[in-house]
């Protein structure tokens, strides 16, 4: 009660409200710039089962923007690391971590221990797999993806909405486009990384209005954002 109570007193909330965040279980795919925020709040916010999933180690070039590391990871596994850092956070919650990558081999099998899978990932390829799983499943998405000052978030497969391919039907022509150097802002996928986490807390507790058949988009060069309807 005291760990949680500045949520537990929203009325949006209320003690029923945070023991279905405890008894919730996500799956983060992709545990850098987007899910390093994710991660952390809802670690912070007590869902009950978090699952990691990263098949690459720490970089020096990371450190930018993946605030879930620090210098002496380096060369080090990031869901193993994220695993020590969010049960030094929270150790009241269980954290799963998969050194691996999200393939149509174990997709499946990791997704459907999940309700709700967050996209942390940087490539459309692991998107459609998600995406596909999802449908198959039954779980919720929820989407972010960022790009220098950029970013933008929404919801797939909730309640009937929506899924991924709606939005990109064509998979062909997405697989081949070039993918240049990213450049990116540090902040860009904290900003949109707390966005997804927001989105997951509000499907979780019931209240607010989800981003479902919705794209929620900001430029933070002029802050300005807009949600579209899909």
């Amino acid at each position: 009660m005291e760990r949680y109570n500045r949520q537990i007193i929203l009325p949006e909330l209320g003690e029923e409200g945070q023991q279905r965040i405890q008894r919730a279980k996500v799956l983060i795919v992709g545990v850098g710039g987007l899910g390093s925020p994710v991660a952390l709040y809802l670690t912070g916010a007590g869902v009950g089962i978090i699952g990691l999933m990263d098949d690459d180690v720490v970089s020096i070039s990371n450190l930018q923007r993946q605030i879930l590391y620090s210098e002496a990871e380096v060369g080090m596994p990031k869901a193993i690391q994220a695993k020590k850092r969010l049960e030094a956070l929270n150790s009241s919650i269980q954290i799963n971590a998969y050194p691996n990558r999200l393939t149509t081999e174990n997709a499946a099998g990791i997704i459907s221990q999940y309700d709700i899978v967050v996209d942390g990932c940087d490539n459309f390829a692991t998107r459609y797999l998600i995406n596909d799983t999802c449908v198959q499943l039954g779980k919720i998405y929820v989407y972010g993806a960022i790009r220098a000052f950029d970013g933008q978030v929404s919801v797939f497969n909730y309640q009937g909405g929506p899924d991924y391919r709606h939005f990109f039907p064509d998979e062909d022509e997405m697989l081949s486009m070039p993918h240049p150097p990213k450049g990116v802002l540090g902040v860009t996928p904290g900003i949109v990384g707390c966005t997804e986490a927001t989105e997951v807390l509000k499907i979780i507790g019931g209240y607010g209005e989800v981003l479902s058949g919705k794209l929620w988009i900001i430029d933070l060069k002029t802050m300005e954002t807009h949600i579209l309807s899909l």
